[in-house]
């Protein structure tokens, strides 16, 4: 991964967990960059943009997005329990009979605990939002037909120090909310799920 910034000028505590991401191993399904960080919502804050790669999965190219944050306040807010803070945000598009599944919020929510357990990320004050957003075209829109998607938005502290497994959590749940089985797994989930509701 490309690294924007000089980390000299950073706490010794968070530029050695900047250093285990940038040397952690991503899915190869994902395509992962460092993007600028926001600057309101803590000291310090390192940032990541992610969307699955069309190249191992046909033409398609809006197979799903994400964002993960990494905030640091060496005064522990409150709030966060800790001096981390991750806030993370996954999008992915859907066949709109599986966005109208009235458990997909539930199951976008139980696959990101999945994911983070699988990996071993501990974590404490998680909480988040997730959202089925179903759209219809008109004009000249209306040749796009009807869609879907889910787009989970969350946040937690994490209480160890292995934030990659954080990081791979997240990569999990961006690949699972489009389609693609958890790491090691061999079905595709979204054939699957196309099956069931054929």
């Amino acid at each position: 991964m490309p690294q924007p910034e000089d980390d000299t000028k950073l706490p010794p505590e968070f530029a050695a967990v900047i250093e285990t991401i940038r040397t952690a191993h991503p899915r190869p399904e994902l395509l992962i960059n460092e993007i600028p960080a926001p600057r309101n919502l803590a000291p310090y804050a390192f940032a990541l943009a992610a969307d699955i790669s069309p190249r191992r999965h046909g033409s398609d190219s809006d197979l799903g997005t994400g964002r993960f944050v990494l905030l640091y306040d060496p005064d522990e807010p409150e709030e966060w329990d800790g001096a981390f803070r991750v806030v993370c945000f996954a999008q992915a598009p859907l066949e709109t009979d599986i966005g109208l599944d009235p458990f997909l919020a539930d199951v976008a929510w139980a696959w990101l605990v999945d994911a983070l357990d699988a990996h071993g990320a501990q974590y404490t004050a998680e909480s988040g939002t997730a959202t089925k957003v179903l759209s219809s075209g008109f004009g000249e829109l209306a040749q796009h037909g009807d869609g879907a998607q889910i787009e989970l938005r969350a946040s937690w502290t994490p209480i160890d120090g292995d934030i990659a497994a954080h990081v791979a959590g997240w990569g999990d749940l961006l690949c699972m909310l489009a389609g693609l089985p958890p790491a090691g797994e061999a079905i595709n989930i979204r054939s699957a799920r196309r099956a069931t509701h054929g």
